[in-house]
């Protein structure tokens, strides 16, 4: 019985130290990401900076590799001319991690040249 007792002490002790990490995968990055924000909020501000820096009349393949892939684009012909909206992340409402059209800013090209962005820019082709 004592070495029964014994054991169980040495053993409660030697087990004091474990640790069981249990994770839903979920995992906040942001301390260790560049300039302590997380990825998608380097993105949207790197976004934010190129967008501001768009000269009127820049060509649709100029602009287009400026940036990644949009989040979404959409091409209407209105009046003979064609037009093209790009949408990039700029402003991020919920953190879920899923983009949506009003966290975008638009740009808007007619005839592959960049006509304006953002919201008046895009109620002037509709």
């Amino acid at each position: 019985m004592k070495k029964l007792m014994l054991v169980a002490a040495l053993s409660s002790t030697l087990l004091s130290g474990c640790i069981v990490a249990v994770s839903d995968g979920e995992v906040e990055h942001g301390w260790a990401s560049e300039y302590n924000s997380s990825n998608w909020e380097h993105k949207q501000r790197k976004n934010r900076e190129k967008i501001a820096n768009l000269e009127m009349g820049a060509s649709y393949s100029s602009v287009k590799d400026m940036f990644a892939t949009p989040d979404f684009s959409e091409l209407v012909s209105k009046d003979g001319d064609n037009y093209q909206v790009l949408y990039y992340a700029t402003n991020s409402k919920h953190s879920d991690g899923k983009v949506t059209k009003d966290e975008c800013t638009p740009l808007v090209f007619k005839n592959n040249q960049l006509i304006g962005f953002g919201d008046n820019a895009l109620k002037q082709i509709q």
